[in-house]
């Protein structure tokens, strides 16, 4: 697996109108060497998409498009992100002033080892600061 993907990267590669050649370039590593992503992706992600449908945004169809997509990717979904919630995410997401679903992604970062993909700025500043590789934009 090649990196963490968050869920406004996700987002932001499923929407055509808001990808960029970085989102892209994060689209093509994860089809060619796969994603880590923490258990509450599929949430987060699902979860905008249906917001999406309820303001209008995009259809039932757009939005069983796009899932559709994600799971002919090969994402690798963490088991163990449940098990440091209370302290190795909890810890970062006080200091730095995130919501522990950022903290989540930072953690697994940090955990694994990879590069960060996210469109979020307050995640990707305390990754960076962190030391962590930040791709997407």
């Amino acid at each position: 697996m090649s990196l963490i993907l968050d869920a406004s990267a996700t987002i932001g590669g499923l929407y055509p109108n808001e990808s960029t050649s970085a989102i892209h370039a994060v689209f093509d590593r994860v089809g060619k060497d796969g994603a880590w992503v923490p258990s509450l992706w599929r949430l987060e992600v699902t979860n905008f998409l249906n917001i999406g449908i309820s303001r209008g945004r995009t259809t039932l169809a757009f939005r069983d498009a796009a899932l559709t997509e994600l799971a002919g990717l090969s994402i690798q979904v963490d088991t163990d992100t449940n098990h440091h919630a209370w302290h190795s995410t909890l810890h970062p997401a006080t200091i730095h002033n995130l919501t522990l679903y950022d903290a989540a992604y930072l953690e697994l970062a940090l955990r694994r080892g990879l590069p960060l993909a996210s469109l979020d700025t307050d995640l990707r500043a305390t990754a960076a600061a962190q030391g962590i590789e930040i791709l997407g934009q």
